[in-house]
């Protein structure tokens, strides 16, 4: 089987924008008809290609029907919550789009064991039950020793731990999963290998191939949940949404005993960033990208953070969202506020965690704050 490098090199979806832009501009309304008659929810590249071509624009309606029917049939009337929790912001790379650029100056802050569960015993007293730790790029501190401790004494108060951290070897991850964390999200940012050189100027995150391989140590390591996504607004949203696909059906085909999900992380703004990007995604392009990724790819989680709008957060709950945070704090220290420290980036959606389970509630969904039991999940190696 070919590895995901070959396959976006041979379909020139690490480079080579225009050419796909060319393509999506000569599609035709009869294509898009064609991609909605098929049935839905199975995925093939044209099918894609046509759902987020210009020509999908007047097809809006009709692909959020469709989406909101496939969602239904596939998770039910269910939405699950999370929250993120973030133990340090100090990062050695030097990424143009965060916050947590090591060049810039900023309050810096690292949780200790004792101070990350004082945070997690906020989250689990507000009803979540997964919990997701995320962090700059590290490592002097975040170490396997300082996850596998956390994660020990985080296993009673939740039944869902991920992380969101810099890449690792095989190993390690594997060191995590026997700890209790049983998921990892990964953005590649971008997939253009040109844009990615651009803004990932310094540091270990500089290195396209090695980040692109990580699903490839975590699901053998016996993750079963990845998460995936790319930073809308670094390149072309349609470029990316078709690299993001290739992706994540080599990742399915290849690991399927693991659930693959998607994100869909949009850039906002942030300490010493500039508003300069070029390829900001508006509202009704993310919800198309939305609505296409979940008319090919049924099973996948689709997650939405409270970097959006209530005001779309709520539309979208009613049409495929099947995971998402709330009351979410950005800095570490943040749900404590014991500490001063910088956000990785501003949230918009700062409605409280009740606030939020009402509004899904509203939506006709059942808010889900624990879906399932560590004691039933199969060991995958």
């Amino acid at each position: 089987m070919s590895d995901i490098k070959t396959i976006l090199a041979k379909k020139q979806l690490d480079g080579a924008a225009g050419k796909w832009i060319e393509r999506l501009d000569g599609v035709g309304e009869d294509d898009v008809r064609a991609a909605l008659n098929a049935p839905p929810g199975r995925y093939r590249f044209e099918r894609l290609l046509a759902l987020i071509s210009p020509a999908a624009q007047n097809f809006l309606e009709q692909m959020a029907q469709q989406a909101r029917q496939v969602t239904i049939q596939r998770f039910g009337r269910t939405i699950q919550l999370y929250a993120p929790l973030y133990v340090s912001n100090y990062c050695i790379n030097s990424c143009r789009y965060c916050g947590y650029n090591v060049q810039t100056s900023c309050d810096r802050t690292r949780l200790s064991v004792d101070e990350a569960i004082a945070e997690a015993d906020i989250i689990a007293a507000q009803g979540f039950r997964h919990i997701l730790l995320v962090s700059g790029e590290d490592p002097e501190f975040i170490t396997v020793d300082y996850l596998t401790r956390l994660a020990g004494r985080l296993k009673s108060k939740f039944s869902g731990i991920s992380v969101e951290i810099y890449p690792m070897s095989r190993s390690d991850y594997e060191k995590l999963f026997a700890a209790g964390i049983d998921g990892v999200t990964f953005y590649q940012e971008t997939y253009n290998r040109r844009l990615y050189s651009e803004y990932h100027i310094a540091g270990p995150k500089s290195d396209y191939d090695y980040r692109l391989d990580t699903h490839d140590r975590t699901a053998p390591a016996g993750m079963r949940r990845l998460g995936l996504g790319a930073l809308l607004g670094l390149g072309d949203w349609r470029v990316e949404t078709l690299a993001l696909a290739e992706h994540a059906a080599w990742l399915m085909k290849k690991y399927w005993r693991c659930q693959v999900s998607f994100s869909f992380p949009r850039l906002r703004p942030a300490n010493h960033v500039l508003p300069h990007f070029e390829q900001l995604v508006t509202d009704t392009e993310l919800v198309r990208m939305m609505l296409a990724l979940r008319l090919c790819f049924a099973d996948a989680g689709i997650v939405l953070s409270t970097r959006e709008s209530a005001s779309l957060r709520d539309n979208l709950a009613r049409l495929c969202v099947t995971r998402m945070s709330a009351g979410s704090k950005t800095s570490p220290g943040g749900y404590g506020r014991r500490v001063q420290s910088q956000e990785q980036f501003e949230i918009d959606d700062k409605r409280s965690p009740a606030e939020v389970a009402a509004m899904i509630r509203s939506s006709g969904c059942e808010c889900v704050w624990k879906d399932w039991d560590a004691a039933f999940a199969p060991d995958q190696r």
